[in-house]
């Protein structure tokens, strides 16, 4: 790669090279972009080491026995060990070569990436490892994951079966890195209860935040709750979740395949004051401290936005018909399509780490097959409320017991990949959540903190990314 980005002191970020796509992105790695630099955020352990242009080698297993015995190590995310455990229990009843351990390596994607850095060196490394979709190059910079082409030949794996965005969310250089497990979107929740109170239809209020916003007067009057909706906690879902309405209003963190920042443009300002306004002049939004769709279930909100992966343990905490719909659009797209989406996807994969023996990494193919089988799929979205992820699974029983997941299955399609500055500036979701808490929690002025946040952001950029493209 010849061209460089520049950094335009009128307008930001301007690759003189339109168009860097996410595979583009990764492929900076054969430019010598550190893992470091190239870390998605969130807050977990920093990593050192790069990539290298040479060409990756497919792991050869043929002559290759499994292993009888690998580990697991799991976040357990959507409450999801009990489910997990069951899903390894029938795997030991279909066969005998194999036994899985299982084991809760971490309370969150941090810790379990934390836990997994330390193992590099300490030598206990898991034969499987869950792999946040934001963080699982990190990685596969650092040559700690093994390529799994050559296991999905040696196994049979039915790739095209696969839904394709999931899949190709771990594609680097045309080689795949990890297999989708547990994936989610943002989804909208509602009390049935107090949308019908106040005389309500959903589908119509939830169109727009517009719309939801002309009738949240009357929802919290009716209602009698503390506030018409709850913003997610910002520490964990505000650089994620606030992407819909950013992109709502015309916006976003920046511009879509490109580092082109947007924090402080003219649309994104709008949408965080649309935010602002609810939370303090309107009065019909509150902000959660720890979880959203909690605060739902206890009736403290008649709305709020959460993870799919909520949606299990939403149903059974609230006392209350829980409704779900689509994320609504904004003012610059009011209807979410597959061209016009305002809706981001999230979750993990899971991945094979590289210093362990052939044996183990066949074995732990093996299971991951097993695990991420159409009718597995479809036990673990039934149990948690993360979207199968097999074109071929059979929604039937799961829409049977849990016709709300429909919403989650069918929102599927009109998802759009996260922004860069989002996902791929170290520590640029803490400081998205960061700017964002002074905004909703301490009443700071939109303009002033998202052109703060623009600063930070270029900062990252300049500092840490692009004294390595080139």
């Amino acid at each position: 790669m010849t061209q460089r980005h520049r950094l335009d002191q009128r307008s930001g970020f301007r690759p003189l090279r339109a168009g860097l796509d996410r595979r583009g992105f990764l492929g900076l790695a054969a430019a010598g972009v550190s893992a470091a630099a190239l870390t998605a955020c969130g807050g977990g352990p920093s990593t050192s080491g790069g990539g290298s242009a040479k060409k990756v080698e497919q792991i050869d297993f043929s002559g290759v026995k499994p292993a009888k015995q690998i580990t697991f190590w799991t976040s357990n995310p959507g409450d999801s060990q009990k489910i997990t455990q069951q899903i390894i229990n029938d795997f030991h009843a279909s066969q005998s070569d194999i036994k899985v351990k299982l084991v809760s390596a971490g309370a969150d994607y941090e810790e379990i990436a934390q836990k997994f850095q330390t193992a590099q060196t300490g030598g206990n490394l898991p034969d499987l490892v869950v792999l946040s979709d934001v963080w699982w190059f990190r990685y596969m910079m650092n040559d700690q994951i093994i390529p799994v082409d050559s296991l999905f030949d040696a196994l049979g794996f039915e790739t095209d079966d696969y839904v394709d965005s999931l899949l190709g969310d771990y594609v680097y250089n045309d080689v795949h890195w990890a297999v989708p497990w547990a994936r989610s979107t943002p989804i909208f929740y509602y009390n049935k209860q107090h949308f019908k109170k106040a005389g309500l239809d959903p589908a119509k209020v939830t169109a727009t935040w517009e719309d939801f916003a002309d009738a949240a007067a009357k929802l919290k009057q009716a209602s009698g709750a503390k506030y018409a909706f709850q913003l997610p906690a910002l520490a964990g879902y505000a650089g994620w979740s606030f992407q819909n309405n950013l992109w709502g209003w015309g916006g976003g963190w920046s511009k879509k395949d490109s580092f082109d920042l947007l924090c402080d443009s003219e649309e994104s300002v709008a949408a965080l004051q649309f935010l602002k306004d609810a939370v303090y002049k309107d009065k019909w939004a509150g902000v959660a401290s720890v979880n959203a769709t909690q605060d739902l279930a206890a009736g403290v909100a008649s709305a709020t936005v959460g993870s799919t992966g909520d949606l299990i343990s939403t149903l059974t905490a609230a006392k209350f018909d829980v409704g779900v719909g689509i994320l609504p659009g904004g003012p610059k797209v009011p209807t979410p399509s597959a061209d016009t989406s305002v809706c981001p996807t999230g979750g993990s994969g899971v991945g094979i780490p590289k210093g362990i023996d052939k044996a183990n990494q066949l074995a732990a193919g093996t299971f991951i097959k097993f695990l991420t089988s159409p009718e597995n799929t479809v036990k673990f979205a039934q149990a948690t409320g993360y979207m199968p992820i097999r074109k071929s699974a059979d929604t039937s029983s799961l829409l049977k017991k849990v016709p709300q997941a429909k919403t989650a299955i069918d929102q599927l399609a009109i998802t759009r990949p996260q922004d860069y500055a989002r996902v791929f500036l170290p520590n640029g979701d803490i400081e998205m959540a960061n700017h964002c808490a002074n905004i909703l929690t301490q009443n700071k002025d939109v303009k002033t903190e998202m052109g703060a946040l623009r600063t930070k952001l270029e900062s990252i950029y300049t500092g840490q990314v692009k004294p390595h493209i080139s």
